[in-house]
């Protein structure tokens, strides 16, 4: 497993004297002074004006006005010496600041420009970790049989599949109840069969027309249900990170999902410059294809290594399975089960070995973070850990 290192992001750089003309390269950094302004000195009024525009890109969600912003700003000048009464400096960006440019992606339409934020930040040595896996694809053998599989992750296969709901969970025993109240309402009198009809309606039209969207937002009020979504989505979010791919943000309510077109009830978006060329040529590379079903196949992973078996993830195997078929030649029925074993087995270690990182990520999820909060947690606990 490849690793990076980095300095840090808040390490102070030397002041620019005004003899010597900043490089290019300077401009891409945002320090802050080692020191706080000397007695008399006076913050220009722009400098306040321009931090006051970066806050409001972030707030209205504009990423590609606040990442300009990033790139333009010039270390604050110190000289030792002046004989002014008070000396005008540029306001340098607060500790973190440069995180906030991360919670602008989810508005943006562009992914390149979502990719350009992270190889900024990345550049300034601020994500230590995104993309220190990424070269995880070409290390091992292809061929998962499900006995390799359990020796590697201790659990059968069967373990790593999505459950159909009703059968099998948690939703098995929630189904029981309900047909047992509504059979002991029918003996007790209470005739409830068209309230019921009315219900399955609405469940059917929900699920044809909305994807479940509506069941899903009442299943979010119940914790243990709301916790899985946010272990699974955590765990899409970690991978993709790990894997360098830019993640523009994680969808937890189920309409705000349906609104932006994403399959299931939420969703991790996420992307990858060199499959998208690749398909745009009109092939995809195996390295390409196993890093997209390892992030695919690492919200399954991640439940597994919660709770010993997952739940979630049917409409990311409906994923893997519809790209597979688009592939030339297509995959056949054992060669996709074999891929996706590898994929989770994969995506299976990678979350084990960074298990800290993973709840620190299902944590800041859960206080209703934003995605540079998520991202700076992820970070700390890598860091934390070594």
């Amino acid at each position: 497993m490849a690793t990076t290192s980095c300095t840090s992001p808040f390490t102070s750089t030397a002041a620019l004297s005004a003899s010597q003309p900043a490089s290019p390269s300077s401009k891409r950094f945002l320090p802050f002074p080692s020191r706080p302004p000397r007695p008399g000195t006076r913050v220009r009024a722009d400098s306040l004006r321009e931090w006051s525009e970066f806050e409001d890109a972030v707030e209205s969600k504009d990423l590609s006005r606040a990442l300009r912003f990033l790139q333009s700003v010039e270390p604050a000048s110190y000289p030792e010496a002046s004989t002014n009464a008070a000396t005008q400096v540029a306001l340098p960006l607060s500790p973190g600041r440069d995180w906030e440019v991360l919670d602008t992606c989810i508005d943006a339409d562009d992914m390149r420009l979502v990719g350009r934020a992270y190889q900024f930040l990345s550049d300034r040595g601020v994500l230590a970790n995104f993309g220190k896996c990424k070269n995880i694809v070409l290390e091992g053998p292809r061929e998962v049989t499900p006995t390799i599989l359990k020796e590697m992750t201790g659990l059968e296969a069967a373990k790593l599949a999505p459950k159909k709901w009703g059968l099998s969970g948690n939703s098995r025993y929630v189904l029981a109840t309900f047909f047992g109240g509504a059979s002991f309402l029918l003996t007790q009198g209470v005739d409830v069969r068209p309230n019921l009809a009315a219900i399955l309606a609405l469940a059917t039209a929900d699920a044809l027309f909305l994807g479940g969207t509506c069941a899903a937002q009442i299943s979010c009020f119940w914790p243990p249900y709301k916790r899985r979504v946010l272990v699974h989505e955590a765990g899409h979010l970690l991978t993709a990170y790990l894997m360098g791919c830019p993640i523009r943000g994680v969808i937890l309510d189920p309409f705000v999902a349906l609104r932006m077109g994403i399959q299931g009830q939420a969703g991790t978006q996420f992307w990858d410059a060199k499959m998208e060329k690749e398909l745009g040529e009109g092939h995809l590379s195996s390295t390409a294809f196993d890093r997209y079903c390892m992030i695919l196949f690492a919200g399954i992973a991640a439940e597994a290594l919660v709770y010993g078996e997952a739940e979630g993830g049917e409409n990311d195997e409906n994923l893997f399975r519809s790209l597979c078929v688009l592939l030339d030649p297509p995959l056949s029925v054992a060669q996709m089960a074999n891929r996706a074993r590898w994929s989770v087995m994969q995506s299976y270690n990678l979350l084990k070995w960074h298990k800290k990182a993973h709840r620190a990520a299902v944590k800041a999820l859960e206080s209703g973070h934003g995605l540079s909060i998520v991202v700076r947690r992820i970070e700390e606990a890598i860091a934390s850990d070594r």
